[in-house]
């Protein structure tokens, strides 16, 4: 299978290198977005893969209206641009609503639309119609086949590039399970995937008024992810998870976060020249 790849900054996902998407869940401040991207650029350049920052200005749909949503586009913006600036990194961030791509697109290089807004087509056609890549997480609610909508959406409206994400699908009540098919099922639409190993151990809404997270099983799933074929991993990475302001008990550590990258690709060299 030939796989489109999409071009993002100064290096290609899909060439066969893999591409980390990281950061903290939440962009609290700019001091934390710093930390952990000073942190995860050093660890991908040490393990030779591809590194884009992750943080969200705004966590829109958060399980209780008095949770801390985040510093707003404008500051939060500041926040990633001042990390491109002084880390030199090319920034992936959600775009909630059509009227905002243009402003992320100012200073993101991946536009990113969350699993819920996933179908919605006029956020689907206002991102790509920035020029910039746009990266779909899959719904909760949705079969990995009929991600081909989505990405025939983006192509209609001339995406410059396409990544899809897995982030788990909805199995009963407060629970996530992640199907390995969905991989190659969704590299069938000759694009890159991305396995969301932090969002996919969440239990959403499991704490009552937030969600909460299986940390545990973060490495065993990004382990057979990586075996099943795929061309980068996202993940969660803050300071000190336990006083994140927004998924702290599915976000990593630096101590894990290293570890479970380093394992993952160990297993994507591994089995890359058979995917």
């Amino acid at each position: 299978m030939s796989i489109t790849k999409a071009q993002v900054a100064n290096f290609e996902i899909g060439g066969g290198k893999f591409t980390v998407l990281a950061g903290p869940c939440m962009a609290e401040s700019r001091e934390t977005c710093m930390e952990v991207a000073q942190f995860m650029k050093e660890l991908c350049a040490k393990l030779q893969v591809n590194y884009v920052f992750k943080a969200s200005f705004d966590k829109a749909n958060r399980s209780s209206g008095r949770s801390v949503r985040g510093p707003g586009m404008e500051q939060g913006l500041s926040y990633l641009a001042d990390v491109k600036k002084n880390l030199d990194l090319p920034i992936v961030t959600d775009v909630h609503e059509s009227e905002q791509a243009a402003a992320v697109a100012e200073v993101a290089d991946i536009l990113q639309i969350p699993a819920f807004l996933c179908r919605q087509t006029d956020l689907l056609e206002a991102c790509a119609k920035t020029g910039r890549c746009v990266n779909v997480k899959k719904g909760q609610f949705m079969a990995p086949e009929d991600m081909r909508g989505v990405v025939g959406k983006l192509q209609d409206a001339n995406a410059k590039g396409i990544l899809l994400t897995e982030r788990g699908a909805t199995f009963g009540y407060h629970n996530l399970v992640v199907d390995m098919r969905t991989f190659p099922t969704m590299r069938a639409n000759n694009v890159p995937v991305i396995f969301d190993a932090t969002h996919s151990v969440q239990l959403p809404g499991g704490l009552g008024n937030a969600s909460g997270g299986q940390r545990e099983f973060i490495l065993p799933l990004a382990r057979a992810a990586a075996a099943a074929g795929i061309d980068g991993i996202f993940m969660e990475v803050h300071p000190d998870p336990a006083k994140a302001l927004s998924d702290g008990p599915n976000s990593l550590n630096f101590t894990d976060a290293e570890k479970t990258l380093t394992q993952v690709l160990e297993i994507y060299e591994l089995v890359k020249k058979y995917i």
